[in-house]
């Protein structure tokens, strides 16, 4: 006897997404490890200024959260290639799935993963003022607290997010391409190698001008639409690249 039940989709992207969530809880603990190597780079400063006189001499020290970010972006960039390995993909053949829902629930996770790496992110900088007051020789230690600067901390967030979101939808897309063909694991990097090394010889400005396109935005507006057109092409591009792979490929 068929069963008349209709599945809908946005169900089924919803049990694989609470499903991955509990699944691949590793992937958390392997951000605050990461975070954590990073806070301890972050510990020598990312500059620093001194003067004196006969009487007093002063050296300032600059900490950030820069590096906890790039490590940040860094570990999306990598957990959303593993997500498109097959291992991982077989998992969703637990429930009545196709590639579209499997690509879906994947954009989902990563989003979350990237809100969770963004806000972690931004908290560091706390975290480092905490332990450089126990363990660091400093007369006087001085930052921009939550409560002083609100909107500059939550929009320190999100720009973070937004970045750590944007890596993940590039890997995700690289992941894909790689399954397709393994071929993409040798030609994407020598691609990326070879960008740089044009740059350096002058004769092309790619790079810095996808730099300068993405990460020197001063429009908070623009910046939004730029990163959800970019992530939305790279998912988009990666549904369409799934969909030549055959089931349980």
């Amino acid at each position: 006897m068929m069963s008349l039940t209709k599945v809908r989709l946005t169900d089924v992207v919803k049990k694989q997404y609470a499903y991955k969530l509990k699944a691949y809880i590793q992937v958390f603990t392997t951000l605050i490890a990461l975070q954590l190597l990073a806070i301890f780079f972050s510990l020598n400063g990312v500059g620093s200024m001194g003067s004196s006189s006969e009487s007093l001499e002063m050296d300032v020290h600059y900490y950030s959260a820069d590096i906890v970010v790039f490590f940040t972006m860094l570990w999306s960039f990598i957990i959303a290639i593993l997500i498109t390995t097959k291992a991982y993909r077989n998992d969703d053949f637990v429930f009545v799935t196709n590639r579209v829902s499997s690509n879906l629930s994947n954009a989902l996770f990563l989003l979350t993963a990237s809100v969770i790496g963004g806000v972690t992110a931004i908290m560091s900088s706390y975290l480092m003022k905490v332990i450089m007051y126990f363990f660091v020789d400093a007369q006087y230690l001085n930052g921009t607290s939550i409560m002083a600067a609100p909107m500059e901390w939550l929009l320190g967030i999100f720009s973070t997010t937004c970045y750590v979101f944007l890596l993940g939808a590039l890997g995700y897309w690289v992941g894909t391409l790689i399954q397709i063909n393994k071929a993409f694991a040798l030609l994407l990097p020598a691609l990326f190698f070879g960008a740089f090394i044009v740059e350096g010889t002058g004769t092309a400005k790619l790079v810095s001008t996808v730099y300068d396109f993405i990460f020197t935005e001063s429009s908070i507006l623009l910046f939004i639409v730029k990163i959800i057109v970019i992530a939305g092409l790279l998912f988009s591009s990666s549904m369409v690249f799934s969909n030549r792979m055959e089931v349980k490929q």
